[in-house]
């Protein structure tokens, strides 16, 4: 498994400010791709040149993108006491909020989200992010405002967890598959086809980083590296155990999730059609995406220029926009050779 995953799990890369995560990335990258560059929305797009295949043979152009941001917050001001207001970049839920570990601007200063304490009031509702406050230990508004500033992004406070089967992290979607795009970068053999990186930026607020690079690197097909949530968790709904679904859709371990379609993309048949049968040559299990909620980088790189087929695999992760997310080792595996036989196989004919 990629060796950057920890670093690029615990860098804070909250979307319009992912400098650490590209800091991760150009140094990963370096000397494995070439023309390297940072685009003027941040993004860091690179070429791995095709291999001297047949030379009357046109030579594809694929794109392969995964974004570097993550969910999180913005500060927005300071109450009299100290007390710190802020507001989501990104979709997170606010029922997981309270009590929740932040770190806060450049310096990642501590805080924990506040609410009246249950012992005190044993009705509370879901509390709406407005009505929730940061404590950072400030007993006052100037000394609030000494220590961070408004505008500064806020991140979950979570570490990297290694175990023998799943991992453990904050912000898997889509640090996962920046470590899988620089795997396949750092992959020494080179591809029939030329690799078109794009490590791209504010997928979480409405997929723009993804736009222009893909605009600007004019690809002939597009995959793109993601998450999607699993839905092999304990149903909260109270129904007797014979009642609910004994096989969801989406878990763990059960291999690449290729989407068909979600509310921003309906991915071109011929494509999916050409990903499913090279999974099965290889001897690869893959499954669908079963909630059609979201949306991915695919979004905007489908329509970009005059049109992009694209194609969605994702890892399955459990507990996405959390302060930590979970996935399989052998998913992560089973995913990276998926693209690379997809990378040495696909014609023009597949698409």
């Amino acid at each position: 498994m990629n060796s950057h995953l920890r670093a690029l799990s615990e860098a804070i890369g909250v979307s319009g400010k992912e400098d650490a995560v590209r800091k991760i990335v150009l140094s990963a990258i370096d000397g494995h791709a070439s023309d390297i560059k940072i685009d003027p929305m941040g993004s860091v797009t690179g070429r791995k040149k095709a291999s001297s295949a047949d030379p009357l043979r046109e030579t594809l152009r694929v794109m392969i993108a995964a974004h570097m941001d993550e969910v999180g917050f913005m500060l927005m001001g300071f109450d009299g006491d100290g007390l710190i207001r802020f507001t989501a970049i990104g979709g997170i839920d606010d029922r997981i909020l309270p009590g929740m570990r932040v770190k806060i601007g450049d310096n990642h200063v501590p805080g924990v989200i506040v609410w009246t304490p249950i012992h005190k009031n044993r009705e509370q509702a879901v509390v709406k992010m407005s009505n929730l406050r940061i404590d950072i230990g400030a007993t006052s508004k100037d000394e609030a405002a000494d220590r961070v500033k408004r505008g500064d992004r806020i991140a979950f406070d979570s570490q990297f967890v290694e175990g023998d089967t799943y991992l453990r992290g904050k912000s898997f979607d889509d640090r996962v598959g920046c470590a899988l795009l620089i795997d396949l970068l750092q992959h020494e053999a080179p591809y029939p086809v030329e690799v078109l990186a794009a490590f791209t930026v504010q997928e979480e607020v409405g997929l723009r980083g993804a736009q222009v690079a893909a605009q600007t690197l004019k690809p002939d097909l597009a995959i793109v590296l993601e998450n999607t949530a699993a839905n092999d968790m304990p149903d909260p709904v109270d129904e007797p155990d014979e009642e609910r679904d004994p096989a969801p859709q989406c878990r763990l371990g059960a291999g690449p999730v290729l989407t068909v379609m979600d509310p921003r993309l309906i991915v071109n048949p011929k494509l999916l059609a050409f990903v499913r049968r090279t999974a099965e040559k290889e001897g690869i299990a893959y499954q669908f995406k079963s909630i059609l909620a979201g949306g991915t980088d695919g979004g905007s790189i489908h329509i970009a220029n005059a049109g992009i087929p694209t194609a969605v695999i994702s890892m399955p992760c459990r507990y996405l926009h959390r302060p930590s997310s979970v996935i399989h080792r052998r998913d992560y595996a089973d995913v990276l050779k998926l693209v690379k036989a997809i990378l040495h196989s696909v014609s023009k004919s597949d698409f």
